[in-house]
């Protein structure tokens, strides 16, 4: 009986869900510390896309086009490939609780964004992204080794405890790459760099402009289409390794790019707003109670929650306190938190 009534449910979101999607980017537009009427949101964005001519306040206009669509539209990107994250993780460790931040691979991103930033590392050739991109690759592969000499890595079994294995290495990694982060802060950083750096750690998305959007959207329309294109082979892994080679798959590469896709979507997201944490965490728990395990459904639906998540934090950021806006960060772990609370309780009640 019960996928009976849940299928009513499924359609209505994936109906609803881009049009929530939508909402949630006008809504965004509009609402800060001055709102501006969503009439004018949209004229704003007819001007920009049809040339419509429809007249228009400069300030106003300045407003929604270059800072809060752009900034709308990034943090969309950047829940999306977060959850896409979660999702991939969850599969290939078979553990709920994986996400990129309890990984170590957020934490990594931020070390190397942090190391080429502060520290001058690269010789400026280097890029902020391509430095998270090697931090986050540096973190994960730790990570990996730390699990495979304790005899739990994902490679021998894909067993759950291997994959609880990796998820207390993640803990550990996660503490020293952050340790390593602030030590350069502490070494390198002037006071004004270290109170920016600081604050971007915990997420900020009050400096990204259309030309992160730029660079984001590709980023996780490359992640999704991987995911999707993957998603015979991350139901497989839900099973295991074993699983998964018994079926056809081919372990070993596929898991090696659907772990590049995570540590890239995920360095290009922390390079571009600091470490964000629960959204790859709880948004794929919500799913699949809304949409089920099964990953042609979990993987786009992940990604529009996702961004539709971030999108509301975001706006929740910015008049929570009047005058001031808080880290993105510390909005979506006082939501996060609670929702995960409720989603283990649920959990544990149903069983």
């Amino acid at each position: 009986m019960k996928p009976q009534q849940a299928s009513p449910l499924r359609s209505r979101w994936f109906w609803l869900s881009p049009l929530l999607l939508l909402g949630s980017l006008v809504a965004g537009a509009a609402i800060g510390e001055t709102t501006i009427p969503i009439d004018t949101v949209l004229k704003v964005v007819a001007n920009r896309f049809v040339d419509a001519h429809y007249p228009i306040d400069p300030i106003d206009a300045g407003i929604v086009w270059n800072y809060r669509l752009s900034r709308s539209v990034v943090a969309g990107c950047c829940g999306a490939g977060l959850a896409l994250a979660g999702v991939v993780l969850q599969a290939l460790l078979r553990n709920p609780l994986a996400d990129p931040y309890l990984m170590g691979i957020s934490a990594g991103a931020s070390t190397g964004a942090v190391l080429v930033a502060i520290a001058g590392w690269g010789g400026g050739v280097l890029s902020l992204s391509s430095g998270a991109m090697a931090g986050a690759a540096a973190a994960f592969g730790l990570v990996t080794l730390l699990a495979g000499a304790a005899g739990r890595g994902v490679g021998r079994s894909g067993s759950a405890a291997g994959a609880g294995g990796i998820i207390l290495a993640g803990i550990a990694g996660s503490s020293l790459f952050n340790a390593l982060t602030a030590f350069v802060i502490a070494r390198s950083a002037s006071a004004e760099q270290a109170r920016g750096i600081m604050f971007w750690l915990m997420g900020n998305l009050s400096g990204v402009r259309w030309e992160d959007a730029y660079f984001a959207v590709p980023a996780v329309l490359v992640a999704l289409l991987t995911c999707l294109w993957h998603r015979q082979a991350l139901d497989a892994f839900t099973f295991g390794t074993d699983s998964a080679a018994s079926m056809g798959i081919a372990v070993r590469p596929v898991r090696a790019v659907l772990i590049g896709t995570v540590a890239l979507v995920t360095a290009v997201m922390v390079s571009m707003v600091g470490a964000i944490g629960f959204v790859g965490l709880v948004v794929p728990h919500a799913m699949r109670l809304l949409v089920g395990s099964r990953h042609w459904r979990l993987v786009p639906a992940s990604a529009v929650a996702g961004a539709i998540f971030l999108i509301g934090a975001d706006v929740v950021s910015r008049i929570i306190v009047k005058g001031q806006v808080l880290p993105i960060g510390v909005v979506t772990s006082l939501i996060g938190a609670p929702v995960f609370a409720v989603i283990l309780i649920r959990g544990a009640t149903s069983r």
